[in-house]
């Protein structure tokens, strides 16, 4: 777990989980249900407002925001939330320009003057706005609803279960070595009404689980310690995902297990403070050029940072220049055919794969999800847009990609699950090692650095093996790998079939001011990349 997400979800932990007008509540409060018909009858209300306030276009979110988060350390639990937002959202388009407003009072009387608030600041974006409001037509869909495709809902386990899991974990990885470890459960359930003036009300039901942990061992003679966090990946699934299942689970090179859609974290917590462990004595790389092959526990962020991220087109048109930055994969590029990567090499968006975080039937905007290409054969076609963008490409649907993290927040662009596709040849990852004389096999996330333009980056792992002649030779610690993003997805030189498909995740993407977070799945398959620089993280300059 990277710093960021640590004190995110350390910080929601304690404070409610940061969500507005929240509230603690009891854990089976978490299964209360919600009130279809109160929602839609909230919903026409404000729909028959904005019309009266002259809104040409009109949509209502009414969401109902659960979390549920279990923290544990060694053998003790740390703290135990449970917390619930609850409120509506209101968008409008009076004259031309956007206006939003939102209250925590689910009331008639909150409804109406909510419209009222949202059609006066549209009324003053429209003066100063220079362009109108163009929306991509979207059909209305009438009454429908979507569920997260889940066997068990995480949140009916009690959470003594949940308690006695986590301790079972840090207590195996104790007994295999560990000198610390800190493990934590993190469960999301999103109740959300949407309706719209264009003739949808939409029920949604979305539910994502993740088990991080991290382990760390120590060398009480010097003083020296290495961690080794979890090799899951945050999903967008039930309780069932923590089942351990055995045909969940892919053996790697190296005695490495990974997991794709069940996780065994008791196995995986010994396996870490082994290597953990193992970390300690492992030889320090030189620094050079290597083929890497990465794995996709590790690739997962590359592909979030320097592929996601660069083609959302609000950040390529600059409107996130003050907050995130912006991306050389200007518009221009696209036209001329940009080449992004080698002939291999296919990116695609997807909010419909399932078990993926990011995967709803339709987006905050009421537009049915779907799949479309970012990358084909290497080069670039097309970027991730909403209703109101989409007309810049000279497109007339909107991608469904629209996303907002509460009631209360105004929805947005949002990055979409996005993943490189496999290969289409049959490879195996022993086979990928086999052809590499000189490389090193990364797994798992480490830290990580992007420039402002998603061009120029440096990403590290959990753990590193050293390839020689086609064999794995044994660990090697403290590497990262410097890449320029075209170069290095054009260094692409072999992909793994869909036998080894997996996704990791973002289970808290920063976005926007006021900050946002959403999470977000990218699956890939193990790839070769030639020729990468790797540097040596522990070398002093002076």
């Amino acid at each position: 777990m990277q710093r960021r997400e640590f004190l995110a979800l350390s910080g929601m932990g304690l404070a409610g989980l940061v969500l507005p007008h929240g509230r603690l509540i009891a854990a089976e409060q978490l299964l209360e249900p919600g009130d279809l018909g109160r929602n839609k009858a909230l919903a026409e209300a404000a729909l028959d407002a904005a019309k009266r306030a002259g809104a040409t276009y009109c949509d209502v979110r009414i969401g109902r925001y659960l979390n549920q988060a279990v923290i544990t350390r060694e053998r003790t639990v740390q703290n135990v939330t449970n917390s619930e937002s609850a409120g509506i959202g209101i968008r409008v388009i009076v004259n031309g320009a956007w206006g939003f407003a939102a209250t925590h009072q689910r009331t008639p009387a909150a409804v109406l003057a909510t419209v009222e608030q949202a059609a006066a600041i549209a009324r003053a974006n429209a003066g100063i706005q220079t362009r109108p409001v163009q929306l991509a037509p979207v059909t209305g869909v009438g009454e429908v609803s979507w569920k997260t495709p889940i066997r068990r809902n995480a949140m009916a386990v009690p959470i003594q279960d949940k308690v006695e899991m986590l301790l079972a974990i840090n207590a195996a990885a104790l007994d295999a070595g560990a000198d610390f470890i800190n493990s934590t459960l993190f469960l999301v359930n999103e109740q959300k009404y949407f309706a719209s003036s264009d003739g949808s009300f939409i029920d949604q039901d979305v539910h994502r689980i993740w088990l991080p942990f991290t382990a760390t061992a120590i060398d009480k003679a010097t003083g020296k310690f290495r961690t080794r966090a979890g090799l899951s990946s945050p999903m967008g699934m039930g309780y069932e995902f923590l089942d351990g299942d055995a045909s969940g689970k892919i053996a790697l090179p190296g005695g490495i297990t990974a997991y794709r859609d069940s996780y065994d974290p008791i196995e995986d917590a010994v396996a870490a403070a082994r290597q953990a462990r193992e970390k300690l004595k492992a030889p320090s790389v030189k620094p050079g050029k290597y083929d890497l092959v990465l794995d996709p526990s590790n690739l997962f962020l590359t592909i979030h940072e320097n592929v996601g991220h660069p083609l959302e087109l609000d950040r390529v048109l600059g409107y996130e220049a003050n907050y995130a930055g912006t991306s050389f994969a200007t518009l221009d590029k696209r036209d001329a055919g940009f080449r992004w990567g080698s002939d291999i090499v296919n990116f695609h968006a997807d909010k419909t794969a399932p078990g993926s975080l990011g995967a709803v039937g339709y987006d905050d905007e009421g537009v049915k999800t779907r799949r479309w290409d970012l990358v084909k054969d290497g080069i670039l076609v097309n970027y991730q847009a909403t209703r109101d963008e989409v007309h810049l490409l000279g497109e007339t649907a909107s991608h469904g990609c629209s996303y907002a993290d509460s009631w209360s927040s105004v929805q947005f662009q949002r990055m979409a699950n996005v993943s490189l596709a496999p290969g289409k040849t049959p490879l195996s990852v022993a086979d990928m090692i086999k052809d590499v004389e000189n490389g090193i096999y990364i797994h798992g996330r480490g830290s990580y650095s992007i420039d402002q333009q998603r061009y120029n980056a440096q990403f590290g792992g959990q753990l590193y093996y050293q390839i020689r002649n086609g064999q794995i030779t044994g660990m090697v610690e403290d590497a990262a790998y410097q890449i320029r993003t075209p170069e290095f997805w054009n260094a692409c030189s072999a992909i793994c079939d869909e036998r080894d498909f997996r996704f990791g995740g973002s289970f808290f993407d920063g976005k926007g001011q006021p900050g946002q977070v959403s999470a977000v799945s990218h699956g890939s398959s193990t790839t070769r990349f030639n020729g990468v620089n790797i540097i040596n993280t522990a070398r002093s300059l002076g």
